[in-house]
């Protein structure tokens, strides 16, 4: 399964970038491929979420659970019912210098092996365009607030 890994230094510390992470029904305000994202159920350190995204021109839809682990600066997300037959990563901030550094990866599956040669490198490229701009609206939004 391919998978993207994205990291980039966020000039904040990590309380403000998990809030913001941990707010995912805030991302369509401020990330541009991100149509919509409503949480359908709230647990102790979970939720569920149904995602509606758009990369490259073709709309995406999917139900996840994510995981929060603020003490570590880690969330997890995992498919359990949409468009790929696997999508799954994981948010994690690590203190670095004077920021943190933000690392977003990402595994996925179309679930068509026939096809997987010829889309699984365009899918890995919109996919780490899209995790770099996500990381970067998240920078945005704690530099704005901070």
């Amino acid at each position: 399964m391919p998978t993207v890994t994205v990291a980039e230094v966020v000039p904040a510390d990590r309380s403000p970038i998990y809030a913001v992470l941990s707010d995912m029904s805030a991302f369509p305000r401020f990330m541009k491929n991100v149509q919509s994202v409503t949480i359908v159920e709230r647990g102790e350190g979970f939720t569920r979420s149904r995602w509606v995204v758009k990369l490259q021109g073709a709309t995406f839809r999917w139900t996840e659970r994510d995981d929060f682990f603020p003490d570590e600066g880690r969330i997890t997300y995992r498919q359990t019912d949409g468009d790929l037959k696997t999508f799954e990563g994981y948010w994690l901030l690590e203190p670095e210098g004077d920021g943190t550094r933000v690392i977003l990866e990402t595994t996925f599956e179309f679930g068509m092996p026939m096809l997987a040669n010829l889309l699984n490198p365009v899918a890995k490229l919109a996919l780490r365009e899209n995790a770099k701009a996500m990381i970067r609206a998240v920078a945005d939004q704690v530099t704005r607030s901070v």
